[in-house]
């Protein structure tokens, strides 16, 4: 029997050793694009301010990220004194663990020949793949949060708060992203969205035949503006990097961390942009699937090709993501979560409230003139509503600048709050010990 692309019957058969180089393969592409990513960034960056950028070590400065890696990896390990060294240890392992776990089901090719053995270029695939990298992203929340906690300082603990709200917060947003894609696709798994994306749809609009587009990205274009959006806050980039503000709070979570420690959440921080980029490209992007006009040619989806329209697609997202940081100011704290609660996530809601009405209509057996009646009565209403909220927000007259407030609020009794200042850490119950001991030890010898 011939398996199809995107069958979920064709995973699981793998041998041990195909299975063991697949787990390889996958870790040094996590881990190159890494490397590759800093250079990539900081030469990007450099390029947007008119300066070179590292170009000292290999040719073009390739082996600069490299370089920065060994310099880390033979650092002095300092650990705080009352820091909680067990949890301080084990944070960025699981911030790193999650984020190379995350993409085991991203799918990178169609089904191949290796020596001899079929098999599709995708370590795993289950029912459920992309609630999957959903957990194993929440997942890596554990890790900056307890990092922050087990420093014992100020400045970690208000990074790791920030960033347990923040990147809830967005992945919430993130969830709701997808279900438009879950409801037009109809499976959860990676392979199958692939899959779903590989020829056009069609429908009946206005009693003429339309031609969809295949990609979710064009199909669905709200849900993939919140999905992007929404991942450039959970991966606490800028302008969303508020975990770790430098100008605020020295570096945040990892603020006492150095050596190898320091440089898994680095790791961990770049890998989960290419795995939100990965997951991206998969959902929105037609996947390993080559984009027109290339995908006329009839060798552009079979064989090895996949992987590289794969890995463009990864970098250009990747180059959003540097954009961003090399154009935006950071956010204010108040603004960017309530542009998570009070924008995205309504968007999000209104937005899958209006695909499953249209989903509904099509499926109903509703004649083409009530359906289309329908669709131009939803539209008429929201831009009737968005011309309430500019009507009634333009009737305020502008908004007023923030000043401080007796009461500890900036922006009066109903602006945002400001954190204590004399802000204490709760010890751990090891801290807690070790005072005790050092406070019950003799200082000296009674006369």
């Amino acid at each position: 029997m011939t398996l199809s692309a995107g069958s979920l019957d064709q995973f699981g058969k793998d041998v041990w050793w195909l299975v063991l180089a697949k787990v390889i393969v996958i870790f040094a592409f996590l881990v190159v694009m890494t490397l590759f990513a800093i250079w990539y960034e900081r030469r990007v960056v450099a390029r947007m301010q008119v300066r070179p950028g590292p170009n000292r070590n290999g040719p073009f400065g390739l082996l600069q990220s490299l370089a920065d890696g060994l310099k880390l990896a033979f650092k002095e390990d300092i650990m705080p004194r009352l820091a909680d060294k067990v949890v301080f240890f084990f944070a960025p392992v699981i911030s790193t663990v999650c984020a190379f776990t995350a993409f085991s089901v991203i799918p990178f090719g169609p089904v191949v020949s290796v020596f001899g053995e079929k098999t599709p270029l995708q370590l795993t695939d289950i029912p459920v793949a992309v609630l999957l990298v959903l957990a194993c992203s929440s997942m890596g929340i554990y890790g900056i949060v307890l990092g922050g906690w087990a420093s014992g300082s100020t400045y970690p603990l208000l990074g790791g708060l920030r960033s347990s709200a923040q990147m809830i917060s967005y992945e919430v947003a993130m969830g709701l992203s997808i279900v438009s894609v879950f409801l037009v696709s109809g499976s959860m798994s990676t392979s199958e969205i692939v899959a779903a994306q590989a020829g056009n749809g069609t429908a009946d609009v206005f009693g003429m035949t339309w031609h969809l587009p295949a990609w979710y990205a064009i199909l669905l274009i709200p849900s993939f503006l919140i999905y992007f959006t929404a991942a450039v806050g959970e991966t606490n980039r800028a302008p969303f990097d508020l975990p770790e503000a430098e100008s605020e709070l020295v570096g945040g979570f990892h603020t006492e961390y150095s050596s190898l420690k320091f440089a898994l959440f680095f790791l961990a921080e770049y890998i989960n942009m290419v795995t939100v980029s990965g997951l991206c490209t998969t959902l929105f992007l037609g996947g390993w699937r080559a984009p027109w006009p290339i995908s006329i040619w009839d060798g552009a989806n079979t064989g090895w090709w996949p992987v590289l329209w794969f890995t463009i697609k990864v970098l250009l997202l990747l180059f959003v993501f540097v954009w961003l940081r090399g154009t935006l100011p950071r956010l204010r704290y108040d603004q960017f979560m309530r542009f998570g609660w009070k924008v995205l996530i309504p968007a999000n809601l209104v937005w899958i409230l209006a695909l499953s009405g249209i989903r509904v209509l099509q499926n109903g057996g509703i004649s083409t003139g009530a359906r289309t009646g329908v669709i131009i009565g939803l539209v008429v209403l929201v831009v009737l509503v968005l011309a309430l909220v500019a009507l009634q927000r333009s009737r305020k007259g502008g908004v007023e600048l923030p000043k401080a407030h007796p009461g500890g609020r900036v922006g009066g009794t109903q602006g945002f709050p400001l954190p204590p200042l004399n802000l204490e850490v709760p010890p751990s119950p090891r801290a807690k010990r070790v005072i005790v001991e050092r406070e019950t030890v003799p200082t000296g010898k009674e006369s």
